[in-house]
């Protein structure tokens, strides 16, 4: 006895041509590369794609990443140092700069060190002036120390 599933359907008069042609175009097989498409996951008592785009402002829709230049990076480190020398922690003034802890620290690393050679004209100068005064200093120190000589005689 023949299976009834493997027999080809039989049109009849009571089945119109164009619903048969349904029939046959739900069971076709779909190819493997419309099984590999990720299908859109269907949300339960989601709102709609038109009612979102109407509520939701257009400061939430992401931005392309930032880029900045090796001078603003300089600038915005040297802008977080000041706040640190201020009494900020690292956290709130990386955040006041607008960029992350991560980036922060980034940059940092990446930055080229501080020059030696300024420290040492710095170092220099400040020696300099600390001979300066110092002999002003033992100048005023001899004037006085005479002057008292005299005023007592001695």
């Amino acid at each position: 006895m023949a299976n009834p599933l493997d027999a080809e359907p039989v049109t009849t008069a009571t089945q119109p041509a164009a619903k048969l042609e349904t029939l046959e175009k739900k069971k076709a097989k779909r190819s493997p590369k419309a099984k590999a498409e990720p299908r859109p996951a269907a949300r339960k008592n989601a709102p709609s794609a038109a009612s979102e785009a109407k509520e939701a402002p257009a400061a939430t829709v992401r931005a392309g990443r930032k880029t900045y230049s090796e001078k603003e990076r300089a600038q915005m480190l040297a802008l977080i140092q000041k706040s640190i020398s201020g009494g900020d922690t690292h956290k709130s003034a990386v955040k006041q700069a607008g960029i992350s802890e991560q980036t922060y620290y980034q940059w940092k690393k990446a930055s080229p060190p501080a020059p030696v050679g300024d420290d040492l004209k710095d170092l220099v100068a400040l020696e300099e002036e600390n001979k300066r005064l110092k002999s002003l200093l033992a100048d005023r120190l001899r004037k006085e120390n005479a002057e008292l000589k005299r005023k007592l005689g001695l």
